[in-house]
């Protein structure tokens, strides 16, 4: 099997169930939906009740505090896209532009709007605060 394919479904399925659980999960949903739409049509429905029905099992699972279901569901739909993507070859690269759109909204790559930060220090104390990279060279 192509690595490319191997790599970029695995990127896809972890991304499409990290965003299950975020204010971009009907954007993933949608975007996935039509991929499947425009390569393998019979099958973009039930894709869209599966990937809601996926989205569900993770938010009980978390509710639970059962991070084995995720780890689950996201090799279920790493796999279910290898598949796809073994069978569609060319549809790589709309998986890739897809991804892409979503690319923005994965959490970590959030603006600062949906980040809350708080600190306290007393005395001499120092405190470093970043929303992503950060780096320190003191003298």
């Amino acid at each position: 099997m192509d690595p490319e394919i191997a790599a970029l479904a695995g990127t896809a399925g972890t991304t499409v169930v990290t965003l299950m659980v975020t204010n971009a999960w009907d954007s993933a949903r949608d975007g996935m939906v039509a991929l499947w739409r425009r390569f393998q049509p019979v099958r973009a429905e039930s894709i869209g009740e599966e990937l809601e029905a996926g989205r569900a099992d993770l938010l009980l699972a978390r509710e639970a505090g059962d991070a084995e279901s995720e780890a689950e569901l996201t090799a279920e739909w790493q796999g279910r896209l290898r598949r796809f993507l073994l069978a569609q070859p060319e549809a790589a690269e709309e998986l890739r532009r897809v991804l892409d759109e979503l690319q923005p909204q994965v959490p970590g790559d959030a603006g600062p709007e949906q980040m809350r930060m708080q600190a306290r220090a007393s005395g001499s104390a120092r405190i470093y605060q970043a929303g992503r990279d950060q780096h320190i060279t003191e003298r």
